[in-house]
């Protein structure tokens, strides 16, 4: 006989009004019985009205709607705080620049119990009303060139699979066994995710259980993102070296190589002419992504975007990967945070 959980899903939010709009509405369409669910906005000090606006959807909507806040802390305190103020059976983390697709909370609901998953991750994806540099961002971040093996995209991972924190979700017996989300500011969902794993729970991938995430909206905050991405990754590192995995280090490698290859070229004829070569092949590859991702998303301007955002994600990452490998494993220095003023602006 099947066993029905009561879920809360908890959405932290820091001055995120529009962004919050977005997600209430995509629950107004949410395939899912309303009395087996909550929704908390956990805000983080919001001064943008979002209290207002939760308020008054609060007068409308059908299901179970709850805003509770703090003084700035952080998004990992503001999802602890929801946690503690939550009745579920299971907890369920999405970001603020995401909605849910209808049948979203079902697929959780069917695979936990076909699988018996104690905890779990799900894919982000795009929707059709995004404009071209959010579809570009969104075809990088599935891409088997980046991140895509690793995120929850495919069923056979490059890496270990690790829930994030757009799409993620544990019981409350795992949440009281391995405590809430740590102090890291960038890469807390993985760390968290790493604990659950190593405390023996049953992990599972939901395919279906797609959120449409918006992710950065411009060129200068995805690099800043992704350089903090790479930062991340070494301060994850510096708590358990089993968080950082060879093919974490690919981008910084790439990132490398083309530098090294660059002052090369500069000093020896034949480097250059070894470089060129891998110009071309690199040259190649994006506008055959670009072709792909055009033809994917049925938008001409991926023809160019995506050539452009590729190479960003990969260098932005791979510099910060090597900043913070050089602060913390050979200054020893404490944890580094990478780009912070305006970060989340």
């Amino acid at each position: 006989m099947k066993q029905y959980r009561f879920y809360s899903v908890i959405v932290p939010s820091f001055d995120r009004r529009e962004e919050i709009r977005e997600l209430l509405n995509s629950f107004t369409a949410l395939d899912f019985p309303v009395e087996r669910y909550e929704l908390i906005i956990a805000d983080d000090g919001s001064g943008d009205g979002t209290a207002e606006l939760v308020q008054e959807f609060r007068g409308t909507c059908r299901f179970a709607l709850h805003f509770y806040r703090q003084e700035n802390r952080g998004p990992g305190p503001a999802r602890n705080m929801g946690m503690e103020r939550a009745k579920g059976d299971f907890f369920i983390f999405v970001d603020s620049d995401c909605t849910v697709s209808p049948g979203w909370l079902a697929a959780i609901d069917r695979e936990l119990h076909n699988q018996q998953g104690d905890a779990f991750g799900g894919p982000d994806s795009h929707r059709e009303d995004f404009p071209p540099l959010l579809k570009a961002i969104n075809y990088s971040m599935t891409s088997f060139l980046t991140t895509g093996g690793i995120r929850g995209h495919k069923q056979k991972s490059l890496g270990k699979f690790y829930p994030r924190s757009f799409n993620m979700g544990l019981s409350r017996k795992v949440y009281e066994a391995v405590g809430g989300f740590g102090g890291l500011r960038h890469g807390q969902d993985i760390e968290f995710s790493h604990r659950i794993i190593s405390s023996g729970a049953r992990v599972i991938l939901v395919p279906g259980a797609v959120v449409y995430h918006k992710r950065r909206t411009s060129i200068r905050k995805f690099f800043r993102q992704v350089f903090n991405w790479g930062v991340a990754r070494i301060n994850l590192y510096k708590i358990d070296p089993a968080m950082l995995e060879p093919v974490h280090a690919l981008p910084a490698l790439a990132t490398l190589l083309l530098i090294l290859l660059t002052i090369g070229s500069l000093l020896s004829p034949a480097v250059w002419g070894v470089f060129k070569w891998m110009l071309l092949a690199a040259v190649a590859i994006l506008l055959l992504s670009g072709i792909h991702a055009a033809s994917r998303y049925r938008s001409p301007r991926l023809l160019y975007l995506v050539p452009l955002v590729l190479p960003i994600q990969i260098l932005g990452y791979g510099l910060g990967f090597c900043s913070g490998f050089v602060a913390r494993v050979v200054f020893k220095k404490g944890e580094i945070r990478g780009f912070r003023k305006k970060y989340y602006q």
